[in-house]
C-alpha cells in the first residue's frame, strides 16, 4: 500500500495553467490560415485548435485528480489523517470542482466544434474558435481557489513521514513533556527535537530501527490533554488518530515525579478516557523518569491506583529513565517481544467461516494439505527402519559418535586444506576403480549414448584386427620423403604463414582507420607527376599547361629568388617592377589578392595540343555533373545553403502585455 505522496506533481495556479495549456496549443498545431483557403480547410484548422486546446486541458486536469489519493481507496488511519489536517470535506470538494471543469470543458468544446462544422467564412470561424477559448479560459480562471488549496495540500502531504500502517509498529503516547521523544531519539536514529518544555512535538515523528533481524518503526505523537474529544485540536487528533488505526503495541508513558507539570491523578485518568482506543492491541505503562522518582516510593495509595490498571492482567509496567538511559533498551526489547509473539499468533490462530472451513493463514495451509488414504479399506501400520531406530545420535564430546565429513576435515587441516572426495562412496566391483577419470564426451559424440553390453565383445575383436593388420605389415611405412619434398613441404608452409600474418596486418590496419583514421592512407595520396600525366593523355587531355605549372611550383622559392637576382631585380623585391596591375593581381605572392582566379574553371583541363577548348569534351562533363546531381535534386535533402524561413516575430517570445484588439492575427 502507498504510504507517502512525495511524487505527486506540482499544481500551478489558474494563470500558469492557462498559460501552459495555451502556449502548448500555440507550439504544437499551425498558426497560419488565408481566406483564399478552402472552406473545409478553415474549418479543420480552427477545429483542431478547439480540439487539441479541449484535450490538453482535460489531460492536465485528469493528471491533477490521478495524483491526488482518494480517500475511499487508502488505510483508514490516512483517511483520518488528512481529514485531521486538511478537513476532507474541502478536499473532497477541491477534487470534485477539477473534476466538473474537466466535463464543462468537453461539453464546451463538443459544442464549438459542432458550430465550426457550419462555419460560412474565415472571420466566422475565427470568432467561433476565440469563443471556445474564451470559455474554456474563464472555466479555468474559476478554479482559482482550489488550485491554490491543492498545491498546498500536496506541499504538506510531502512532508509528511512514510508510516506503513501494516508493519511492526510502536506507538509512543501521553501527556506532553514525559520524555516520549527522547524514547524515540534513544531507540532509533530519528531526529527529534527534544526540549524541557510542553509541546514540542507538533506531528508524527517516525523512527525506525532493527530487532532480531526485523525491521520496526516507532512513532513519536504530540502530547494528549485530559479533555473531551470534541475539544482537542488538529495536534492532539493526530495522536489518537495514530492510536486507533495502527496495528500496534501502546507505549503509554507516565511522569510519577509530575515534572512534566500534570498530576498523576490527571495522567491516570487520560490513560482511561483513551483506554476504549486501545483495543485488540498491546498495551505498556512506562514510568519514566525512575532516576528522580520510582513506583515503590509513592504513597500506598497511589500505587493501587496504578497497580489497579494492571490487574487485568492485558497490560504490563515498564521502568526507565531517558536520561540516564537505565532500562531504556530494556523496555524497547520487552516491547518488541511481546508484539512479535501476538503477531505470529494471529498469523496461526485458525477459526472456522459460516460453511465450516477453517480461516486464518493456518487455516489456509491446513486446506492446501491433502492426506492421502490407501483404496479398498486397507489400513498401512506404520514402520520405522531399523537402521533408523538403531541410528546413534551425533554428540560432539562422544567418542563413539559417528564421524561426520566435518570431524574428517578438522582432522585433515580445516577449511581449504582439505577437499572432500565425491567418489570415495562409489558402489563399484573394485575399489580401485573409483578414481577413474569417465568421460562424458569422446569424439564429439556422447558416450552414454553409445553404451552397449557387448562392448567387451566388440572391443576383443577390433584389438584382434588391430593384431592382424600389424602382423600383415598395414602400419609399416613404405616410402619415406626425400629431402626435396620435405624442404618444398618447409616453403609452402612458410608462405602459408606469411600470407596469413598479412592478411591478419590488413585487417587490423582497416580496422583502426576505420575507427579513429583516415580512410585513405597517407602514402595513397600521394602520386607522382608522371603518374598523373600518362593517365590523363590515356583519357584524351593535353597536359602541358598543368605540367609546366606543377614544375614551376616545385622549383621552390630559392629557385624565384635566384631566378629574380639574375633578372637585375633585389632578392626583396615582391613582384618585378616591369609587372602590370592584371600581373600583380594575380601573383601568388599577394595573399590579399588571391580571390582573383588565374585559371577559367570551366574550360581548364579541356584544351586540345593547339589550346582550343574542346567542345565535345566540355559537354560531355557537363552532362556528366547534371546526371550527377540528378539523385540529390530528386531526394530533395535540404543543405547547408538550403533557404529556410521561420517566423520572422514568433508570436509566444515576442507578444508582451497586450490590450483589446492586439490578438487579432490568429
Amino acid at each position: 500500500m502507498k504510504t507517502t505522496w512525495k511524487d505527486i506533481a506540482p499544481v500551478p495556479n489558474s494563470k500558469e495553467f492557462l498559460d501552459i495549456v495555451l502556449s502548448r496549443t500555440q507550439r504544437r498545431l499551425p498558426t497560419q490560415i488565408r481566406s483564399g483557403f478552402q472552406i473545409s480547410r478553415i474549418r479543420g484548422f480552427y477545429t483542431r485548435k478547439v480540439r487539441f486546446t479541449a484535450e490538453t486541458f482535460s489531460d492536465k486536469l485528469q493528471a491533477i485528480l490521478d495524483g491526488f489519493p482518494k480517500l475511499q481507496d487508502i488505510h483508514p488511519f490516512h483517511r483520518d489523517l488528512m481529514n485531521t489536517l486538511y478537513d476532507a470535506d474541502h478536499f473532497r470538494i477541491a477534487l470534485s470542482t477539477l473534476a466538473r471543469a474537466k466535463q464543462l470543458i468537453e461539453t464546451v468544446a463538443r459544442d464549438y466544434v459542432r458550430l465550426l462544422k457550419y462555419g460560412q467564412s474565415l472571420f466566422q470561424c475565427k470568432q467561433l474558435k476565440r469563443a471556445a477559448l474564451g470559455r474554456m479560459a474563464t472555466i479555468t480562471k474559476r478554479m482559482k481557489d482550489p488550485l491554490v488549496y491543492l498545491e498546498e495540500v500536496r506541499q504538506h502531504l510531502g512532508r509528511l513521514p512514510s508510516i506503513d500502517p501494516n508493519t511492526r509498529t510502536l506507538v509512543i503516547c501521553g501527556f506532553p513533556n514525559t520524555g516520549k521523544s527522547s524514547f524515540l531519539k534513544n531507540i532509533s536514529r530519528a531526529d527529534v527535537d527534544v526540549q524541557p518544555y510542553a509541546f514540542t512535538t507538533k506531528s508524527l515523528f517516525i523512527g525506525h530501527f532493527d530487532y532480531k533481524m526485523l525491521r520496526f518503526q516507532a512513532i513519536d505523537t504530540p502530547g494528549i490533554l485530559d479533555h473531551e474529544l470534541e475539544d482537542m485540536n488538529s495536534i492532539e487528533m493526530q495522536s489518537v488518530t495514530a492510536i486507533a488505526h495502527l496495528r500496534s503495541a501502546i507505549l503509554y508513558f507516565m511522569d510519577l515525579s509530575e515534572a512534566c507539570g500534570f498530576s498523576i491523578d490527571r495522567q491516570i485518568k487520560l490513560y482511561h478516557d483513551i483506554k476504549p482506543l486501545f483495543a485488540n492491541k498491546l498495551t505498556f505503562i512506562v514510568i519514566n523518569k525512575v532516576d528522580l522518582l520510582r513506583l515503590d516510593q509513592l504513597d500506598q495509595e497511589t500505587q493501587d491506583k496504578i497497580n489497579a490498571i494492571l490487574k487485568a492482567g492485558e497490560v504490563e509496567l515498564l521502568e526507565m529513565s531517558c536520561t540516564t538511559t537505565e532500562g531504556v533498551m530494556a523496555a524497547r526489547n520487552a516491547a518488541c517481544d511481546r508484539l512479535i509473539a501476538v503477531r505470529n499468533a494471529e498469523k496461526l490462530k485458525v477459526g472456522t467461516n459460516s460453511a465450516g472451513e477453517a480461516t486464518g493463514r493456518l487455516g489456509e495451509l491446513i486446506r492446501r494439505i491433502h492426506v492421502a488414504q490407501p483404496l479398498g479399506g486397507m489400513t498401512r501400520e506404520l514402520h520405522i527402519p531399523d537402521a533408523a531406530k538403531n541410528k546413534i545420535r551425533y554428540a560432539k564430546d562422544d567418542p563413539n559418535r559417528p564421524r561426520l565429513e566435518k570431524d574428517i576435515e578438522e582432522e585433515n587441516g580445516g577449511p581449504g586444506v582439505y577437499n572432500i572426495n565425491m567418489k570415495k562412496n562409489y558402489l563399484l566391483e573394485l575399489e580401485e576403480w573409483k578414481g577413474d577419470k569417465i568421460p562424458e564426451v569422446f569424439n564429439g559424440m556422447n558416450v552414454y549414448d553409445f553404451f552397449d553390453q557387448d562392448i567387451s565383445t566388440k572391443l576383443q575383436k577390433l584389438e584382434e584386427e588391430e593384431e592382424k593388420l600389424e602382423a600383415d605389415g598395414f602400419y609399416d611405412e613404405s616410402d619415406h620423403r626425400t629431402d626435396d619434398e620435405e624442404s618444398e613441404i618447409r616453403y609452402k608452409a612458410d608462405l602459408i604463414r606469411e600470407k596469413r600474418q598479412l592478411i591478419r596486418n590488413d585487417a587490423r590496419m582497416r580496422k583502426s582507420a576505420l575507427k579513429n583514421g583516415a580512410l585513405i592512407p597517407r602514402s595513397a595520396k600521394a602520386k607522382k607527376l608522371s603518374e598523373m600525366d600518362r593517365g590523363l593523355k590515356d583519357l584524351g587531355f593535353d597536359t602541358t599547361i598543368i605540367t609546366e605549372r606543377a614544375r614551376a611550383q616545385s622549383r621552390g622559392r630559392n629557385a624565384s629568388i635566384r631566378g629574380r637576382s639574375e633578372r637585375g631585380g633585389s632578392a626583396m623585391d615582391i613582384d618585378p617592377p616591369e609587372m602590370t596591375l592584371q600581373q600583380r593581381l594575380r601573383s601568388k605572392s599577394r595573399p590579399a589578392d588571391r580571390s582573383v582566379s588565374r585559371f577559367n574553371r570551366r574550360e581548364d583541363g579541356l584544351a586540345k595540343s593547339g589550346g582550343d577548348v574542346d567542345v565535345t569534351a566540355r559537354s560531355k562533363a557537363e552532362r556528366l555533373n547534371k546526371l550527377g546531381q540528378k539523385k540529390m535534386n530528386r531526394m530533395a535533402r535540404q543543405g547547408e545553403a538550403d533557404r529556410h524561413t521561420t517566423a520572422a516575430m514568433p508570436k509566444h517570445l515576442f507578444s508582451g502585455k497586450r490590450g483589446n484588439g492586439k490578438t487579432n492575427s490568429r
